[in-house]
């Protein structure tokens, strides 16, 4: 028996571990990657937004034996640390019971730690500086560029995870009842940084620092070297009209986020804005994952989404599990491992994107509104009582692995229970007051 060979367009987050993945099954493997190996490269080109890792990349990374590295290479995050505009106040929300947590962690460092775990293997080999051109489903083939000449690599298995414009998903687009959806979202952000402070971090770091703004927001995340990746994020018009120049940069940080200036500094701001300008945030959908007899897409190339709950690496990386798992099902049968898959995964897949979408207005406004810390409290202190029964959507996303589609079923089954108990209660007074008012008014006639 010869094992299959898979091909994987992609070298970035999910191209990787599903490189390390399919390693450990004992398969061939060729990854295809357009850039150089970032493993030499000074600077890396694209997002560098720092990554939350919760418990679905977690899980995947513990499958592949990465986990515990990788943790402590980054760091713990507790509570959401809110600032609030007088930029004195601050006020704690905690993610979930004590103890749990999510982790900021590099990017580039995670990628390029797992491009070494699987190159470890005899059976993996990556080619860097290969553009993925396009799939050729019947021949299921791999079409790619390299020194301007086109190679042609055959497999028993595609995989794509080369990102949100990914050639292979673009390549399937005149497929029949393939849907697709994208959008660019009117908010943009910009990257900047808060250096050490006399050798130490400027700010706590076991938290999430955000300074929700309305339309506007700014969050922190430390870094192992004690800098903090700060991210501005907001519409476009604010970007083109109120910071268009130097004075407009300092004055508008100085109204809106003072103590975060501080920190920043106005020299380090003007440099940043001159040095990368405002990137945009897509988020897509799709349906099918699957093609052909052994094309499947994973990651970004098949849901990228918006930033907001920090589940695009979790996702991605719950994607190959959730393959594996299909193909352990399947036992070797590449066409029925996909279909499965994809059957599963679309839907969670749509579902964490649309709550992508929702967390932003939440991290934005919502942080701040008396209702929201009232059923952030009452959540937690049920799931406390029933800790099985009750869990916070937060904690249902970010601290298990229940499928996305199930957390919002769930969510709106302890929103029903609530409308109730709120019916109940308004009921209750209203019966009580009747009850008051008819005795008084008995007591007054005698």
């Amino acid at each position: 028996f010869q094992m299959p060979k898979v091909i994987i367009a992609g070298a970035g987050l999910v191209g990787a571990l599903n490189a390390c993945f399919f390693a450990k099954r004992g398969w061939t493997v060729e990854v295809y990657e357009f850039r150089k190996d970032i493993r030499t490269m000074e600077h890396v080109p694209g997002r560098s937004i720092n990554l939350a890792l919760s418990c679905r990349g977690k899980s995947a990374l513990e499958a592949v034996g990465l986990k515990d590295y990788i943790v402590d290479q980054g760091v713990a995050m507790y509570a959401r640390l809110v600032h609030e505009s007088d930029g004195v106040r601050m006020n704690r929300q905690p993610y979930g019971q004590p103890g749990e947590h999510i982790v900021s962690i590099n990017r580039r460092h995670l990628n390029e730690v797992m491009i070494t775990q699987a190159e470890q293997a005899n059976n993996v080999r990556f080619f860097f500086q290969h553009k993925v051109k396009k799939v050729d489903l019947e021949r299921n083939e791999l079409i790619v560029e390299h020194d301007g000449i086109e190679v042609i690599v055959e497999g028993d298995l595609i995989v794509a995870a080369d990102g949100a414009y990914s050639a292979v998903r673009r390549s399937l687009m005149t497929q029949p009842r393939f849907d697709y959806q994208q959008e660019y979202i009117e908010h943009g952000y910009i990257e900047l940084s808060i250096l050490p402070k006399n050798g130490e971090f400027a700010l706590e770091p076991n938290v999430f620092h955000l300074w929700p703004r309305g339309i506007l927001t700014l969050i922190a995340l430390a870094n192992r070297d004690k800098t903090f990746t700060v991210t501005l994020f907001g519409p476009f018009h604010i970007f083109e009209e109120q910071l268009s120049d130097k004075q407009k940069q300092v004055a508008f940080f100085e109204k809106h986020f003072p103590d975060a200036l501080k920190l920043i500094t106005p020299e380090s701001l003007i440099a940043r804005f001159a040095e990368v300008g405002v990137q945009s945030l897509v988020s897509l959908k799709c349906s099918p994952h699957h093609f052909g007899r052994g094309v499947v897409l994973t990651g970004d190339a098949a849901h990228a989404m918006v930033p907001f709950y920090g589940q695009g690496m979790n996702c991605g990386f719950e994607d190959c599990l959730v393959l594996k798992d299909a193909l352990d099902e399947a036992k070797y049968d590449i066409h029925k491992a996909i279909s499965l898959y994809s059957s599963t995964r679309v839907h969670d897949a749509h579902t964490i994107n649309d709550l992508a979408m929702y967390n932003y207005q939440e991290l934005r406004d919502l942080v701040n509104h008396t209702s929201y810390k009232l059923r952030k409290k009452l959540d937690l202190a049920l799931n406390r009582w029933f800790p099985q029964a009750w869990i916070p959507l937060y904690s249902m996303v970010t601290f298990t692995r229940i499928p996305y589609s199930e957390v919002v079923k769930r969510r709106q089954w302890q929103d029903k229970v609530l409308a109730r108990l709120r019916c109940v209660s308004t009921l209750t007074v209203l019966g009580l007051s009747i009850t008051a008012a008819i005795a008084l008014a008995k007591k007054y006639r005698q």
